[in-house]
């Protein structure tokens, strides 16, 4: 049997089962359901499926890779995410479930006026957009490569293939749909990852203790980093920036938040948040594992490392010598990370265009509204498709950096407004609020860009916390004059 053809059964099988829990969890749904889940969700449930949320394609295609150039330092960064969970689930959690959310971003305009809640609004949508299509952009190309370049089928054909499936099972039941959908996924990923290792150390002959000690001995798996401040890999630059870019782009994210809102009240949301932020430690663990495994496995064939870091464990997984098995494995454990990772961004950017930027929950009733909410959810899957395309002709770099470096820059506004928002009581002029956070990103460029040019210093994930401070301060510039407020 083929290779196409074995990743093709493989995707229908799964698709197949992921329609049959979407249909189950879709039944009776309405517009409450699609936004919020109804708040019945059981926080054990919400927790194992964020496992495999905070997961997406990125992560099991450029994490094993990224051992290559960068050893364990990423787990640094996951480290920093712990923090900024616990962030998030005793700060961010309890004031929107106190003011009963729809969006996290209407409480932007509670706290400052309307220009700043649509600027929110607007740079999540942005945001999401971007991330989403550079996560799914890297499925898409390992579809291209394993099965529709082999017949000839051009890569606008693949993206309109899947970008259509993952409509159809998100169209009706939203976030309910999600949470339990993301349960498959988060037990298809961990146990992908883990037969994957297995397999591979099984083909390189090693017992567990040989596995072990050839993993601690190879010079990939070196994890903290002290020795030079300048490296994008110092541990204190990624830690912080870890401590941050959870908070931003999960605290503040309406794609993620999402699913913790959709809990009974906001302390069963924070036992989610909790013990979801800690597995994830030890599951991105798992990815590193299998990507020196990969490295040995590439070095004792004698062959040549990829040219791009991200195509490690598909060169390995489809290998001759390998077992089929394993090529099964890693399609199962891609698709089923990409088909939730889009489904949950296409939900979320549904959502907040739907109700942040179009308000159509305040002025249609609710028939009205669900015919919004389709009309938005497709034209949402149709922008991504068009980003995806645009993505695949200009990339140059491996896919987790690009996520994380579009996040810093489009998500750094976002922070700024909360934080400036959450910690100073003075009002701002709203209407200038916009003004801020496009000037923030920019100014942020600039001074990356000075600082390697003439300090020799680079710039890494930290460029998300710069970003934030400019916007602060931005802000802070257009609260004087202003009296003061209670801060909410």
């Amino acid at each position: 049997m083929s290779l196409p053809v074995i990743v093709i059964i493989t995707i229908v099988a799964y698709f197949a089962l992921l329609m049959l829990v979407s249909y189950f969890a879709s039944r009776g749904s309405d517009n409450s359901t699609f936004f919020t889940g109804n708040r019945r969700a059981p926080w054990p449930v919400v927790a194992f499926a964020m496992i495999g949320a905070a997961i997406s394609g990125v992560t099991f295609i450029s994490v094993p890779g990224m051992v290559v150039a960068k050893g364990y330092s990423y787990l640094q960064m996951v480290l920093g995410f712990i923090v900024g969970y616990f962030v998030i689930a005793f700060v961010l959690i309890p004031l929107f479930y106190r003011k009963n959310l729809i969006s996290i971003y209407g409480y932007l305009e509670d706290r400052f006026g309307r220009s700043t809640y649509r600027t929110g609004a607007w740079f999540f949508f942005v945001s999401k957009m971007l991330g989403a299509a550079v996560r799914f952009f890297v499925v898409c190309v390992v579809l291209q490569m394993l099965v529709f370049s082999p017949l000839h089928i051009h890569i606008v054909f693949n993206v309109i293939v899947t970008i259509a499936l993952i409509w159809l099972y998100t169209v009706q039941g939203g976030v309910k749909s999600l949470i339990w959908t993301d349960t498959l996924k988060s037990f298809c990923l961990i146990m992908s990852v883990i037969l994957c290792i297995y397999f591979v150390a099984r083909n390189l002959g090693f017992s567990f203790g040989e596995m072990t000690s050839a993993i601690v001995d190879h010079p990939s798996s070196r994890m903290f980093f002290f020795d030079n401040p300048k490296e994008g890999t110092f541990f204190w630059k990624q830690f912080l920036a870890g401590v941050f870019m959870a908070i931003a782009t999960n605290g503040l994210d309406q794609d993620m938040m999402q699913r913790n809102l959709a809990c009974k009240d906001y302390r069963q949301s924070q036992k989610n948040m909790m013990v979801s932020s800690i597995t994830q430690f030890f599951v991105i663990a798992l990815f590193l594992l299998l990507g020196t495994l990969l490295v040995i496995f590439v070095d004792s064939k004698g062959l040549a490392l990829p040219a791009k870091s991200d195509e490690l464990f598909g060169m390995v997984a489809t290998h001759p010598d390998v077992p089929v098995v394993v090529g099964i494995l890693f399609v199962l454990g891609l698709i089923s990370a990409a088909y939730s990772a889009a489904g949950s961004a296409l939900t979320s950017l549904t959502t907040s265009f739907t109700v942040d930027i179009l308000g159509a929950h305040k002025k249609q009733s609710d028939e009205q509204l669900t015919k919004t909410r389709k009309m938005v959810h497709v034209a949402m899957s149709v922008c991504m498709g068009i980003v995806i395309i645009v993505f695949y002709y200009l990339n140059n770099q491996d896919a987790i950096s690009a996520v994380y470096t579009l996040a810093s820059y489009t998500y750094g506004p976002i922070l700024g407004l909360f934080v400036y928002g959450m910690f100073c009581r003075k009002p701002v002029r709203d209407k200038w609020v916009p003004a801020v956070c496009i000037a923030a990103p920019c100014l942020s460029w600039v001074l990356q860009y000075a600082l390697k040019e003439y300090c020799g210093y680079e710039t890494s994930f930290e460029l998300l916390i710069m970003n934030a401070l400019i916007t602060v301060a931005g802000l802070a510039l257009l609260s004087m004059g202003r009296d003061k407020c209670e801060a909410k």
